[in-house]
């Protein structure tokens, strides 16, 4: 079967613009930071994305009025969490948003030869010294990734990742956060996203 024809649009690269295959679409944003694209089953729905926001195509707001009686469980006060990776290894990124609003708070990648472990951890650990530096011990963090609340947990990024000559960025990042991990302590709950009952977490990158 042959595969499906994807379309992807790039708001903030290298050189924005629509492009018909992956590789093309990575040479536009590899290494370049705040990168921001998705992809398209169609040319039409490409055409029409790039001429708005990015924005507009990644939000999946949480409604204040749940669908059902568990979603009056989801912490307001609260960040989420996420990481995407296109391969293991791969193309890597993360970011964090405020739960309710999907306001963004921070992004970070996209790095060549990373895992969506690394990055999950990574998100997570970011929020906590984010958080940290404001004084606010109150705020929960949601993450959809129970490899990377063990990790923090344990303040070690438990990863089998190789080194290579594109990712050493990746590996500095992870001796960074275990290093802030060992010297801070921090109130803040890190919980388990509900995805079964709740949809993906805010924070996705919508790329499934």
């Amino acid at each position: 079967m042959a595969k499906k024809q994807k379309y992807y649009v790039v708001w903030e690269g290298i050189k924005p613009g629509i492009y018909l295959s992956w590789e093309d679409c990575q040479k536009q944003i590899v290494g370049y930071q705040a990168a921001q694209y998705k992809s398209f089953d169609s040319m039409a729905e490409a055409e029409f994305a790039i001429k708005r926001k990015y924005h507009e195509f990644t939000k999946k707001t949480i409604s204040t009025t749940p669908k059902n009686e568990s979603r009056q469980n989801i912490i307001q006060d609260s960040i989420s969490t996420d990481a995407a990776c296109s391969g293991n290894p791969g193309i890597m990124e993360y970011q964090g948003v405020e739960t309710m609003s999907k306001k963004h708070l921070f992004h970070q990648g996209p790095f060549k030869d990373g895992t969506n472990n690394i990055g999950e951890f990574l998100a997570l650990v970011h929020a906590l010294a984010m958080l940290k530096k404001h004084n606010n011990d109150h705020t929960s963090i949601y993450t959809d990734s129970k490899t990377a609340i063990s990790w923090v947990k344990n303040k070690k990024a438990k990863t089998t990742l190789e080194s290579t000559k594109h990712n050493d960025i990746i590996f500095d990042l992870i001796t960074r956060a275990e290093t802030w991990l060992k010297a801070n302590t921090f109130k803040n709950k890190i919980l388990k996203w509900n995805t079964e009952s709740w949809g993906e977490i805010p924070a996705d990158f919508g790329r499934k």
